[in-house]
């Protein structure tokens, strides 16, 4: 998947947008975050934002993307649950909403292999 030499960009580019909406509109992310976590939604929101924007940079820069690419990977496999959670919150919504928190789910697996191959793709470089 991460042929282009721009696949690493674009990836940081996703994961930028979407930590910067962690902290710009911080309310739809809380409700996201599953009730068996420990602490205040909120922090997992901005914990998660920051994660996101800390992951974008990495990918950016070829000395720690194949590192950031791995742990891009990971953490589109540990977020799963909130997508999870949104599904099951959101499964009484008008159908475009659901459609769209169910369509989160299978996107994941995309995401992961997306960011394993540019790990693989990183692999001598610096």
């Amino acid at each position: 998947m991460s042929r282009s030499p721009r696949s690493p960009l674009v990836l940081a580019g996703l994961l930028a947008t979407a930590g910067v909406a962690h902290f710009a509109t911080p309310r739809s992310f809380d409700a996201t975050i599953p009730r068996a976590l420990p602490g205040e939604p909120r922090t997992w929101t901005y914990a998660s934002g920051a994660v996101e924007l800390a992951l974008a940079a990495g990918l950016a820069l070829p000395k720690t993307r194949r590192t950031a690419a791995l742990a891009t990977a990971a953490f589109f496999v540990g977020v799963f649950p909130a997508n999870v959670k949104m599904a099951v919150d959101w499964r009484h919504r008008p159908a475009p909403q659901k459609a769209a928190a169910i369509g989160r789910l299978p996107l994941q697996i995309p995401l992961v292999l997306w960011a394993r191959s540019i790990a693989e793709n990183g692999k001598g470089q610096a």
